[in-house]
């Protein structure tokens, strides 16, 4: 039947080809499973549909059985007191009862096939539709983490660049440079205090030579 047609030709297999051409593969699978949706509640609606006939069927067949099965016994108890032409009567109604039960049992049987058919297709989307569910949220999943690896290929690209490298050599060339003044501005530095020190000790010496010199004096003009 047509209400099925979707449900038979679109498979998970070809499903994940039509992902490989969409641009968006979970708005995709969001409206796909919405189609089902709509799919199963007009399956709903005619599956109530040929129950209501097959019950149709079956109260008109139960009816002509039940009328059979009286005639029956009303033309056994005619015949029973002996009144022949109202058994007679009896009977002939019972006949055209029978004739509707012949009539309506391939009827029904048939509207009841009918009605478990569709009781079962309708079944089969119901579980068709929860495997694409869950199908749904694997393959929602694998496209978060397509975008994700996405983005960190697309970052390390950048990192791996030929400008990006020439600007860390640069960066690389200027810190060289400034370690360099800076050993340098350290080695004029200590140059400078060793001469300060080397001139301020030749003073000291100066002045522990001129002081030995007056204690000298001073003995001499003591012992004289």
């Amino acid at each position: 039947m047509s209400i099925f047609k979707r449900l038979k030709d679109v498979t998970l297999s070809n499903m994940n080809a039509l992902l490989d051409r969409a641009e968006d593969p979970e708005k995709l699978l969001d409206q796909y499973l919405l189609d089902m949706e709509k799919d199963m509640k007009e399956a709903e609606t005619n599956v109530a549909q040929q129950i209501s006939i097959e019950k149709k069927f079956k109260k008109q067949l139960d009816d002509a059985v039940e009328m059979r099965d009286k005639r029956q016994e009303q033309a056994e108890k005619a015949l029973e007191k002996e009144d022949e032409d109202l058994a007679r009567r009896a009977l002939e109604d019972k006949n055209k009862h029978q004739e509707k039960v012949d009539e309506l049992t391939p009827t029904h049987e048939n509207a009841k096939q009918s009605s478990q058919q569709l009781r079962d297709q309708l079944q089969d989307m119901k579980d068709e539709y929860e495997k694409m569910k869950a199908k749904k949220e694997t393959l929602k999943a694998r496209a978060s983490s397509a975008k994700a690896q996405q983005k960190i290929n697309e970052s390390m690209s950048s990192f791996g660049s030929e400008n990006a490298s020439a600007g860390f050599d640069r960066m690389s060339e200027k810190v060289d440079e400034l370690e360099a003044r800076a050993e340098t501005s350290k080695e004029m530095r200590d140059s400078g205090n060793s001469l300060d020190d080397e001139l301020d000790a030749l003073d000291k010496d100066d002045v522990d030579d001129e002081l030995a010199q007056m204690k000298a004096k001073m003995k001499e003009k003591n012992n004289g």
